[in-house]
């Protein structure tokens, strides 16, 4: 089903999606994308990888509400100027708390969206909302064409032509290695 983000609904349907373990498409500030809670016991991710295409070995950006939220996840430093970008087109993998194991969170700078992670108070993963290896989608008629039938809710926020994914960086000892030159230059 397709709602227009000005819909003051909006979000509420959103995270009632999220929450049953359903695959959506939202706006971000970049770009659309796949979004499903982030929740091992719902297998989220794997129902994106299958609508999506993508191999397993290949992880899925995670969306925070707040630049602090990082700090429940990891333990590491992260250089003031790094954080200074968010909100904003920036991933950050970072080592997670008590594991050995490394995730890419984002905060987007976008008001709805923001709210909607706020709302739902888990993080959510996020990947372009396109085939593997295909092109990205700009066209919303194109997105609800193509995924209408496989997933819950497309939020319409109109045509994101020429959208530009974010910046990845990882932090390791301290140090800031660019991954993916994106929207922020480092």
């Amino acid at each position: 089903m397709m709602y227009h983000k000005s819909n003051p609904d909006s979000v509420k349907i959103c995270c009632e999606a999220l929450r049953n373990g359903d695959v959506i498409i939202i706006p971000t500030d970049t770009v659309y994308g796949f979004s499903a809670v982030v929740d091992k016991t719902m297998n989220t991710d794997e129902k994106i990888r299958k609508i999506k295409g993508r191999s397993e070995t290949k992880p899925f950006i995670q969306l925070i509400g707040n630049p602090e939220d990082i700090y429940k996840y990891t333990d590491d430093k992260i250089p003031t100027e790094v954080i200074s970008h968010w909100p904003g087109p920036l991933t950050i993998i970072v080592h997670d708390k008590n594991s050995q194991g490394t995730t890419a969170y984002r905060c987007p700078d976008d008001k709805w969206l923001c709210s909607l992670l706020n709302e739902l108070k888990k993080p959510v993963y996020s990947t372009s909302a396109n085939r593997s290896g295909q092109p990205q989608i700009e066209k919303v008629e194109q997105l609800e064409k193509e995924f209408s039938d496989e997933v819950k809710v497309i939020i319409d926020d109109g045509d994101r032509v020429g959208g530009v994914p974010s910046t990845i960086i990882s932090i390791e000892n301290n140090q800031v290695q660019v991954l993916r030159e994106g929207a922020v230059k480092l």
